[in-house]
């Protein structure tokens, strides 16, 4: 998610007046790699990421060094909180360490305010900026989490959010946990993308075009847009645990970081009111399914969440009011979902309990 005029402006200039909202998806396209990609084709154009591919023109790859990397994740983020989801389940706590900025940046970038001090223990600053310009004197994009930065160098390698949760579970795979998900299963896996880049340019991307929407037209076009899928969603999981059947996948970890902040944020804050996500049958239970799964709602911290998009999306919101609701609670009533079969980790186990110092604070999982 980024903190400057590139997609979402800082504090004031998100949206665009008279035109339709354009996610610039231009990142460091670095790589993570425990092998040698450089005789590998180099990947298609793709908001999603890819799998099997090499380097795209002009990255660089940059060895798997367990200890050698800092994940910087903002729990607010949907695009952040994949990475987060992705290295629970894998069991990548100790190969990877992780910096969690506050959900409010300023204009200059995304801070840790939370930690002493408001610097991080592992890179000394206060600012994520000053990663990116450790690497780029003169980098003029978006400053954007989730970002892996270099801890020896305290420079970002890369910030392109859809592939590095895809390298997390093949390029890291030495690393995993025992028993950890499969969560790019071969069986299936060209379904599955063309299920995720739906999900991204529909669902994920679709309720930041309505939030961000800068004419009424550009608005009902994206509502439209989002509730077809939407619908389509709910039929798929009328007979289906998963998005793929009976085990968890990548295609969920992308889907469920939109759900969770659908009724906390995106139904009022980006106008997206058809529907609470509540008001779907399968959806919400597929939802409150995966948020009591370990790996998943175990991430989320819903007061983060809401004092980044209402506080942060002033043009939106000028008053910068975050709301009281929902009823937070409502994630741990039974979802039923087990009458449909299947199993969250097939024949593997669920992550060990999140450690103290990574439990987020507004969780019903943990009050």
């Amino acid at each position: 998610m980024a903190t400057t005029a590139r997609e979402e402006g800082a504090h004031g200039s998100y949206v665009k007046p008279g035109e339709s909202f354009e996610r610039d998806t231009t990142y460091i396209e670095d790589r993570i790699v425990s092998e040698d990609v450089g005789a590998l084709p180099e990947p298609p154009a793709s908001k999603v990421g890819s799998v099997g591919y090499g380097l795209s023109k002009g990255a660089q790859a940059w060895p798997v060094e367990p200890g050698r990397y800092h994940l910087v994740a903002a729990r607010a983020c949907p695009w952040a909180n994949r990475t987060l989801i992705v290295r629970r389940l894998l069991g990548l706590e100790d190969v990877i360490s992780i910096g969690l900025p506050g959900p409010i940046h300023d204009w200059k970038s995304w801070t840790f305010d939370l930690d002493p001090d408001g610097v991080d223990p592992v890179l000394g600053n206060h600012h994520l900026r000053d990663n990116f310009l450790n690497r780029f004197a003169d980098y003029d994009r978006g400053i954007t989490v989730p970002a892996i930065v270099d801890i020896p160098t305290k420079a970002v390698v890369t910030n392109d959010y859809p592939q590095i949760t895809l390298d997390f579970s093949t390029q890291w795979r030495e690393f995993h946990r025992p028993d950890a998900p499969d969560l790019l299963p071969e069986d299936g896996r060209d379904e599955m993308f063309d299920i995720i880049t739906r999900i991204f340019t529909e669902v994920n991307n679709g309720v930041y075009r309505c939030g961000f929407a800068g004419s009424q037209e550009a608005y009902e076009e994206a509502f439209e847009r989002l509730f077809v899928a939407m619908d389509w969603l709910e039929e798929r999981l009328a007979t289906r645990r998963f998005l793929m059947g009976d085990t968890i996948t990548e295609a969920d970890v992308r889907l469920f970081t939109t759900l969770v902040r659908f009724d906390p944020v995106y139904h009022g804050h980006f106008k997206t009111n058809r529907n609470r996500l509540t008001e779907f049958e399968n959806l919400w239970g597929y939802a409150r399914d995966l948020f009591q799964t370990p790996g998943f709602g175990d991430t989320v911290d819903f007061n983060q969440i809401k004092q980044h998009y209402y506080g942060t999306h002033t043009d939106i919101n000028p008053t910068g009011i975050v709301p009281v609701g929902p009823d937070v609670n409502v994630w741990l009533t039974p979802h039923e979902r087990e009458r449909l079969g299947g199993e969250p980790f097939g024949d593997g186990t669920p992550p060990a309990p999140v450690r103290d110092a990574e439990k987020p604070k507004a969780n019903p999982l943990f009050n």
